[in-house]
């Protein structure tokens, strides 16, 4: 049977689109955005030398409503949409898939509600002249607080599963990875991806805390 038979044709190029965006460009931006974080760990002045030099690349605003948010908004509305209509089973084979299945729909979803969080604490604060802003020390006082640390965490952790376990079903959902083997090779690179990140992620969040 046919994915175009299983499903209406509309729904299943949602499915891809939703797929492809999830990879290319979010999963391509939060690996670059924790990349840049990773400066928090040089101290205060990198971080913000860091942040000041992103906001002056040419076409900055555009770039990212359009790279970003524009993605973020509909991977996001769209896995929202799945997750409300998923009917995941727990206790059919293979049970580790259908576990990752329903993790990787709740990560989702507390991804969604962090990067609604973030992006309202560091980015739409102090519009009017947000270049002299010290985001440094902006964050480190929210993260002092250990619940907005504990749901940094949180958030972190949740992206970078979301991002490696997403990378592992879409290699399924465009053929990249067809035969149980090819699959299993990808699930180690996931696994490795998900380390990777979440060891940056993690160690970038905690510099704001020293």
């Amino acid at each position: 049977m046919t994915a175009s038979a299983e499903m209406p044709l509309g729904h299943f190029w949602l499915r891809r689109l939703h797929s492809l965006s999830g990879l290319l460009p979010i999963g391509g931006f939060l690996a670059f955005h924790l990349y840049e974080n990773f400066a928090a760990t040089r101290g205060a002045e990198a971080y913000n030398a860091m942040a000041r030099r992103l906001q002056e690349l040419p076409f900055a605003v555009s770039l990212e409503i359009f790279v970003i948010a524009v993605p973020l908004f509909f991977h996001g509305i769209v896995g929202l949409f799945l997750t409300s209509t998923a009917k995941p089973n727990l206790f059919s084979n293979p049970y580790i898939r259908n576990a990752m299945y329903v993790i990787q729909r709740v990560t989702g979803v507390v991804v969604f509600a962090f990067i609604l969080f973030h992006y309202w604490t560091t980015r739409l604060v102090q519009l009017h002249d947000h270049e002299s802003l010290n985001l440094f020390s902006q964050v480190r006082a929210a993260v002092g607080n250990p619940w907005i640390f504990a749901f940094y965490v949180l958030g972190i952790l949740s992206a970078t599963f979301h991002l490696s376990n997403g990378l592992w079903s879409f290699s399924i959902v465009w053929g990249i990875t067809v035969s149980p083997s090819a699959q299993r090779r990808m699930a180690y690179v996931s696994a490795v991806v998900f380390v990777l990140l979440s060891v940056i992620g993690i160690r970038s969040i905690s510099a704001f805390r020293v």
